[in-house]
């Protein structure tokens, strides 16, 4: 999906706790949500691995979503049917997530 459909979902969790980001995100009815939940687990791991804390404890060090933004990929370039011979050209978008989580405790 493009990068500008990925952005309407990404100003809703910027800089929110991670908790309520995912509420926010699982609830949601765009298709870009989905996707988005996705990265951001990845992310809460990640952390939890670069901070040697378990998965479960988390919660206990206040995690926010500190910056996540979407930047254009790669694009398909396909061929639609048209009349009298003729092909009109359809440019499917692709786009590079990035999200950084962060704690608000210090250790």
């Amino acid at each position: 999906m493009s990068a500008r459909k990925m952005r309407l979902v990404m100003d809703n969790v910027r800089g929110k706790d991670v908790q309520d980001a995912l509420v926010i995100l699982r609830f949601s009815k765009q298709e870009a949500a989905g996707v988005l939940e996705k990265v951001l687990r990845s992310a809460i791991a990640n952390w939890a691995v670069l901070h040697n804390v378990e998965l479960a404890d988390t919660a206990d060090h206040n995690l926010f979503v500190s910056s996540v933004f979407a930047d254009g990929g790669t694009m398909l370039k396909r061929f639609q049917p048209a009349p009298q011979g003729r092909a009109h050209r359809i440019l499917k978008r692709t786009n590079h997530i990035t999200v950084k989580v962060e704690s608000r405790k210090s250790f």
